[in-house]
């Protein structure tokens, strides 16, 4: 099996290692693990694109490559010139350190690396820790993910739907915020929403007298719905969601369509 792997934490991210790890066990002796990740930082920028200036790659390793753009950008990349054109079995983006659950997911550069990889007609997963304080007493904080990603991908590999519609399935995966051992399972759950927080700016005078803005966040460990993804991992389950690109709210088409008539 021929893998490509990406994140949105960088090159040299602690994540990025474990996922290396992942991807080496599930390639098999016989298989191919390609690394095409951005080679500085690109969390939040979602499924952006380099569209409007080109990109600087460096080749720093067998199979091994460092992309000036984001996780989307590499997967292009990995696609269309490190592969040239020899597409993988298999996509998969992370480990992400922290949760893209819920709203995050709409900004994270770990799903729309594998939303990139979906619309190139690839199976893809991007996989998140999630942390707190729990993780921060580990040795590892990507210990669930460490010990627990394997089996779940080949799982996915294995039993998960993989169509192959405009808009293919990718799947987003959460690892709740906690050692190995006390992960209690995995739950199918639905893209939850935190009603409580937002991201929003913080300005700040620098000594030359500018004004900046920090983007801030809100708590991360308040819980979504019942059953959702927020929610299953600060139970102590590993959440599996199943999604596409399509954005359209199909639920209300036939309605919009009679009132707009």
């Amino acid at each position: 099996m021929r893998i490509l792997i990406t994140n949105d934490d960088g090159i040299n991210a602690p994540g990025l290692a474990v996922l290396e790890e992942i991807a080496l066990g599930i390639a098999g002796p016989q298989g191919e693990v390609w690394t095409v990740a951005p080679a500085f930082e690109q969390s939040g920028v979602g499924h952006c694109i380099s569209y409007t200036h080109p990109m600087m790659i460096a080749r720093l390793g067998p199979r091994r490559y460092a992309a000036e753009g984001s996780p989307a950008d590499c997967v292009l990349a990995g696609i269309y010139d490190v592969l040239q054109g020899a597409r993988p079995d298999l996509v998969l983006s992370g480990v992400n350190r922290g949760n893209n659950a819920g709203e995050n997911v709409l900004y994270s550069g770990t799903v729309g690396g594998a939303m990139e990889a979906a619309l190139q007609g690839l199976p893809a997963i991007a996989l998140s820790q999630f942390m707190g304080p729990q993780t921060d007493e580990l040795d590892d904080p990507f210990e669930a993910a460490r010990v627990h990603g394997p089996g779940l991908v080949r799982r996915l590999l294995d039993r998960a739907h993989w169509d192959s519609t405009d808009y293919r399935i990718f799947y987003n995966v959460n690892f709740p915020p906690c050692a190995a051992a006390a992960v209690r399972g995995t739950r199918v759950a639905a893209q939850g929403y935190r009603t409580e927080t937002f991201f929003g700016v913080e300005p700040h005078i620098s000594p030359s007298g500018r004004k900046f803005l920090w983007i801030t966040g809100g708590p991360q460990h308040s819980p979504t719905a019942p059953g959702t993804d927020v929610t299953v991992n600060l139970e102590g389950y590993i959440s599996v969601t199943p999604m596409r690109a399509d954005l359209t709210a199909h639920d209300l088409l036939a309605d919009l369509g009679a009132r707009l008539a």
